[in-house]
């Protein structure tokens, strides 16, 4: 004898699904926890140095610390240039704009070249900080080398390049300036 055909079933547990979900949830959790499946700048482990590089066409002075290469902006690491509209005197005693002069000088030795600039960290208004060269030249030093910039308190290469700048009477050193940090303050 046959037993009597069902039409309905009974309802699944919720016992049954109770450790396969359970399983899923704890695999979940541990990829999230160790990052399975995450990009990866997401979680901070971003790169802490990228290049920066622009052809001759895209790089723009700013000022004469800072480069536009193409969209992004970068400053130049370990230099403090005057701002633009800072008075300085020359050798003679005469008046002149040293951050146009300051910025002049960067562009005279970007001189119309492909720039590559080593970025690493950012500045307070968001900028790459970074340094740079053009044509195998190193920007950051030879703006100080050629007195149109101060060096940081941290590098000692670059105060020594100021020293030997100011021993040489070049650039800013010529005649007399302010701090530039000075400047600012003031404005």
């Amino acid at each position: 004898m046959r037993s009597p055909r069902r039409i309905f079933r009974p309802a699944a547990s919720p016992r049954r699904w109770r450790t396969p979900a359970l399983v899923a949830a704890g695999v979940a959790m541990v990829a999230l926890l160790s990052g399975i499946g995450v990009p990866p700048d997401l979680m901070g482990s971003a790169p802490r140095e990228q290049d920066w590089s622009a052809l001759a066409a895209e790089v723009r002075v700013v000022d004469g610390e800072t480069l536009r290469l193409g969209d992004r902006t970068v400053r130049l690491a370990g230099v403090e240039a005057p701002e633009r509209g800072e008075n300085c005197a020359d050798a003679a005693g005469r008046w002149f704009d040293c951050g146009a002069a300051a910025a002049e000088a960067l562009s005279r030795l970007v001189n119309g070249r492909s720039v590559v600039c080593l970025v690493a960290g950012r500045d307070r208004f968001g900028r790459g900080l970074g340094l740079c060269s053009a044509g195998g030249a190193e920007l950051n030093a030879g703006l100080v080398t050629a007195g149109w910039a101060l060096a940081g308190a941290d590098d000692a290469d670059l105060l020594a390049k100021e020293a030997e700048a100011r021993r040489a009477a070049r650039g800013l050193w010529a005649g007399g300036f302010g701090r530039p940090e000075d400047w600012r303050q003031r404005n």
